[in-house]
């Protein structure tokens, strides 16, 4: 378990990345939770007295990365940016996201679409996955398979998908 202090910071402008709201992990200490690793990992462990498991570590380069902090991590734990966060971390071997039986059937109608899906980056897929078990209706649950599917068949990641899908 590696223990350490981060201030709170906000991209105003960075690319995709505009807008996030993170802490900082410099090299030296994601090295110490996964030796040489210079990709994306999962983590857990403790934000202050806050749970996590399953965070994703987003590389910046130069073995520096970032830990994002999505707005209903901010709200558990009172904080935005500027302030500073006590860190418990290690790596998340367990973590893992199960694909979803009508998802695995979708795809599977079309191998083409099943083997573009298993092609992408681990993080893609789980953010394929995500989106997908959190459609609130059946209604939007079927929209989204459909997405996905026409994503896949043109073998689109996941962010490519999301803004064909705002521009039509």
């Amino acid at each position: 378990m590696v223990v350490f202090e981060a201030e709170i910071e906000r991209y105003e402008k960075m690319g995709e990345k505009t807008g996030w709201t993170f802490v900082f992990v410099p090299a030296a200490i994601a090295n110490q939770i996964k030796a040489d690793c210079k990709k994306s990992y999962r983590i857990k462990g403790r934000l202050d007295d806050v749970q996590v498991r399953g965070l994703a570590l987003t590389p910046m380069g130069e073995g520096n990365f970032i830990i994002a902090l999505k707005a209903s991590l901010r709200k558990e734990l009172k904080k935005e940016e500027g302030a500073v966060l006590h860190l418990e971390l290690e790596e998340d071997k367990e973590f893992k996201v199960e694909m979803p039986a009508d998802l695995e059937l979708c795809l599977l109608e079309e191998k083409h679409c099943m083997d573009n899906f298993m092609a992408l980056p681990k993080g893609h897929q789980n953010y394929y996955i995500n989106w997908l078990n959190t459609a609130k209706t059946e209604p939007t649950r079927i929209k989204r398979l459909t997405q996905i599917m026409v994503a896949m068949d043109k073998k689109m990641d996941f962010g490519a998908m999301i803004r064909s899908n705002r521009e039509s």
